[in-house]
């Protein structure tokens, strides 16, 4: 064995993953087949917005009240729409684990998981957003209190603790970081996936977020009791983009721009299906609708997006504001020839027929004189 573990992929859940297996006292090899300018990923590019429950922020705005059974509920009301292969898992005799993973997920942004970020310097723009906004009801789509905390910092400095906390495992002898080390395929033995195989790829002094160069220069093989693949992001993957888009959205746009690097390729997905792997909700993506060309890009269709705060305010071509979709008489409107959807809708945050209104159910705390 090479390693205790073997993680592929150095974004942000590369490295949450080797911090915490190098604090149990595991070895671990870090791959990823960017050089080492691209450390954290496509997570450092992003806007650092985490979702928490019952945050002393949410807390402090007064706007809603949020808990963990509220979350829990509208979760697992979203997921009636998830479409889990059904084939896939009667052959191989699995069942659909996602009701147990968001009730976990929950619990922990319900529980430690602000304390755990806090205690590593990580702290939060007051103004809790409302990304995902969706149906106001707990058992419906989207979000029905605002959850998006933004980080001081934004990207990297989510990033930043959990690459000191790698870089101090490697100081300590516990992590090794390979660079520029593409994974091709997962070894399998037993139905126990024990090893990665690959290409190494040729040096290079692109700085982050430039595409560097697929030149491959040897090659590599290598073994340990486990392999964790955090490398699933298709943001750049146009093609893939495409074969994964909704169809009850109709065709996806003619086209697109990219808010990710290059490298955020997808290739990993399809490589980890080949194993064995079950992959989900395909066409559950995020993109955004007011996004723009970067007027100075860093990498092709730099796409940049425009930020409203606290949430945007969608109008139709006459001026007149998209309804709440919420009653029979607000969807005639919004189908009406007179309102036309827009020609960009896209999964994600920011759908053009939902109302920045406040629920009814979300107020101010009253305030009283002393």
């Amino acid at each position: 064995m090479d390693a205790d573990v073997i993680v592929v992929g150095a974004g942000l859940a590369g490295l949450v993953a080797t911090a915490e297996l190098a604090d149990a006292g595991r070895k671990v090899l870090l791959l990823d087949q960017e050089p080492e300018s691209n450390l954290g990923g496509q997570a450092f590019w992003s806007f650092g917005g985490l979702f928490l429950v019952d945050s002393p922020e949410q807390r402090r705005m007064g706007a809603c009240a949020d808990s963990a059974p509220t979350l829990a509920l509208q979760g697992l009301g979203s997921g009636k729409r998830a479409r889990v292969s059904t084939a896939a898992s009667t052959t191989r005799g699995r069942k659909d684990f996602w009701p147990a993973v968001a009730t976990a997920y929950v619990d922990f942004a319900a529980g430690e998981k602000r304390a755990w970020l806090h205690g590593m310097g990580v702290r939060w723009f007051p103004v809790v957003g409302w990304a995902e906004r969706g149906g106001h009801l707990a058992d419906g789509h989207g979000n029905s209190v605002p959850r998006f905390h933004v980080t001081w910092g934004t990207g990297p400095a989510v990033v930043a603790p959990f690459e000191r906390r790698v870089r101090e495992a490697v100081a300590n002898g516990l992590v090794e970081l390979r660079f520029r080390h593409r994974v091709d395929g997962l070894s399998v033995t037993g139905g126990i996936v024990d090893g990665v195989r690959g290409a190494v790829l040729e040096p290079s002094t692109a700085a982050r977020g430039v595409a560097s160069s697929r030149t491959e220069a040897g090659t590599f093989e290598l073994h340990a009791q486990a392999v964790v693949v955090t490398s699933g992001g298709i943001g750049a993957n146009l093609d893939l983009i495409r074969a994964s888009w909704p169809q009850r959205l109709g065709p996806a746009p003619a086209t697109m721009i990219s808010g990710v690097p290059e490298h955020v390729d997808g290739r990993m997905l399809g490589i980890a299906e080949t194993a064995g792997a079950r992959l989900v909700n395909r066409d559950r993506m995020w993109h955004y609708t007011e996004g723009i060309r970067n007027w100075d890009p860093i990498w092709a269709r730099h796409g940049i997006r425009i930020l409203a705060g606290p949430s945007s305010l969608w109008f139709d071509a006459n001026g007149r504001r998209f309804p709440r979709p919420t009653s029979q008489a607000s969807t005639r409107s919004a189908r009406s020839p007179r309102s036309p959807r827009a020609a960009t809708t896209t999964p994600g945050s920011c759908s053009p027929r939902r109302s920045s209104r406040r629920s009814s159910r979300c107020r101010a705390p009253s305030r009283t004189r002393t």
